[in-house]
Parts: structure tokens; C-alpha cells; sequence
């Protein structure tokens, strides 16, 4: 069955882009066909393409980013359930990346695929929050950053399924049954680690000290994020924070945990960046070349192989 056919028979993007995505597994190399191919990519009127492109790459990076950093607890986890766990996790991102660096290369009318994104830009040209890209520490750590990041996406995944953009929204309608089950599997580990022994209560409490200076960055809202939620497209991530609040209190209370202050700057982590919101702009830590150099080695010493 052909791509077109997979749209005569949905009848939306989304069944489309969920039948082909379920399908297939994303590699360098692979020669995969084109996520979107059949599906209706056209820029919607009164959008700015490159404006359209740029939201996509600050939501695909953040998903690529993370997904890799996940993928560095794979044998490592506590339990062989968990090892499987945090890899299907790993890779409903890497899914929802594929689709947005798909999405962002008919936006801007330049034709690149998620290859060219992922594997042949430099770290100034990466769009994601520091959050994503910090070194993975102990299990607590990652477990307080997948809580943090996943209360936080599924509440804008939740509000882009209504976008004008028809390919944001079916990413979004199948990205918020993914992002649902990451923020569930987070809470129930931070409430057994919180509620558990003194060591557990320990490492779960200093995870969340870790990751907490770079919240702030997730709500502040970029140029092109307010233009896009004006347009009916993006969200703006400053209508997000009281809900994130709302649901972390819960689970940390639940966990015998406390709601970590508000940092006065991000800078009071030694490695962040100098201001909330820079990562949007290209400025990140030394950590995204260290993770750049794994995901990219391969691709740029073998540019164009395929097998």
C-alpha cells in the first residue's frame, strides 16, 4: 500500500503518520521513505514557513536530545523491566523528532530530511533546552528530569492537537498517548524512590535539586513561539506553567518530597546557560557537543552511506 493510500484510507494525517510511523524504525542510513509522504505539508495561510520550521526543530530537538540521553540508562536501569521501559520511552521521542525535523524541512521550503537535521547541524544550530542535553547522573536524576519534562510536554502536546497546522496537530494527538505513559512512569518511580528508604528519599530529592534550576527555561516564551500561538499554531509556554505546577506539587507530595524553590537565575548552575531561554536561540551547554559527537560521528564519517 502506498503512502497516498495510507491517507485514502484514514482520511486524516494522523491515522496516516500513525500507520507509517508504527511501521517503521528510524536509523542513519536506512534509506526509510519520507515520514510525511502523503500527507497534506502545505504551510497554513497567513504562517511564516521559516517561523513554522523553527517551532518544529525547538520541539524535535528536544525529543531527539533526550531521547539519546535516555538511551544511556538502556542495561543500566535498576530492573531488566525498566531497562525495556526507558527504551520504548527512548523511542517515542526519537518517533516524534523524526516526524517534527520531517515537518520543519517542507516548512521552510528547504527539503531536508531528518537525517540532514539531526546528523549534519552544529550544536549552535540545535533548538532545544538545556534541560535535555545535561549529563546523566544517577537513576533519581533521570527520573526527576523525565518528570519534569514530560509534565511539561504533555501539557503542550495537549494544547497543539487544536493547531491550524494539520501535521502539528497529529503529531500532537499521537504524541499525548506517548507523553502520557513517560510523566505516569516517572511519577511512579519518583513515589517510590521519595517514599522508600532514607537513600532512596536521598537521591530522588537530589535529582530534583539537580534538574530544577533549568525549568524556568521551559516557560519563557520565544518570538517565534508567541507568533505562532497568535497565529493558531504554537503554543505559548508560559500558559503551561500552572498546570506543571499543579502536577509536580502532587506527585512530590505524594513522595514525601518538597516542591524545589524557584532558582533566582539559571546561572546559579555552574554549567547552564547565562538566561532562561538561550537554548531556543543556540546557546547550550559544553554537554550537547559531548552528545553531538555520538549521534553524529557515524553520519559525518560515512556521509550519504546507506546499508
Amino acid at each position: 500500500m502506498g503512502h497516498s493510500d495510507h491517507l485514502d484510507e484514514y482520511g486524516d494525517a494522523y491515522g496516516a503518520i500513525a500507520e507509517i510511523n508504527d511501521e517503521q524504525r528510524w536509523a542513519f542510513g536506512s534509506s526509510f521513505e519520507d515520514p510525511l509522504a502523503g500527507v497534506d505539508v502545505s504551510v497554513p495561510s497567513g504562517v511564516d514557513g521559516d517561523d513554522l520550521a523553527a517551532y518544529c526543530l525547538m520541539l524535535g530537538d528536544d525529543a531527539l536530545i533526550l531521547s539519546h540521553r535516555l538511551q544511556g540508562w538502556v542495561s543500566w536501569a535498576p530492573e531488566l523491566e525498566d531497562d525495556v521501559a526507558i527504551a520504548n520511552i527512548a523511542l517515542d521521542l526519537l518517533g516524534q523528532a523524526r516526524l517534527l525535523l520531517a515537518r520543519a524541512g517542507k516548512a521552510d521550503g528547504s527539503g531536508r530530511d531528518e537525517d540532514a537535521y539531526a546528523y549534519f547541524r552544529p550544536a549552535s544550530e540545535f533548538r532545544n533546552v538545556a534541560l535535555v542535553e545535561l549529563e546523566n547522573g544517577d537513576f533519581g536524576h533521570a527520573l526527576a528530569r523525565l518528570l519534569v519534562f514530560s509534565t511539561y510536554r504533555l501539557g503542550l502536546l495537549d494544547q497543539l492537537r487544536t493547531s491550524r497546522d494539520p501535521v502539528l496537530a497529529a503529531i500532537a494527538a499521537k504524541g499525548v498517548k506517548e507523553v502520557t505513559y513517560h510523566r505516569d512512569y516517572a511519577a511512579r518511580w519518583m513515589l517510590r524512590l521519595g517514599d522508600g528508604t532514607d537513600e532512596s528519599h536521598r537521591r530522588a530529592a537530589g535529582g530534583l535539586a539537580a534538574v530544577w534550576p533549568y525549568v524556568p527555561e521551559l516557560f519563557v516564551p520565544h518570538p517565534i513561539e508567541l507568533r505562532l500561538a497568535d497565529a493558531g499554531v504554537g503554543v505559548d509556554p508560559s500558559t503551561l506553567r500552572a498546570e506543571f505546577d499543579s502536577v509536580v506539587e502532587q506527585v512530590l507530595s505524594a513522595a514525601t518530597l518538597e516542591f524545589p524553590p524557584e532558582p533566582a537565575t539559571s546561572a546559579s548552575t555552574p554549567d547552564a546557560v547565562s538566561a532562561p531561554g538561550e537554548g531556543r536561540d543556540g546557546r547550550h551547554t559544553e554537554s550537547l557537543t559531548g552528545i553531538l559527537d555520538e549521534l553524529q560521528g557515524l553520519a559525518r564519517a560515512h556521509r550519504e552511506a546507506t546499508w
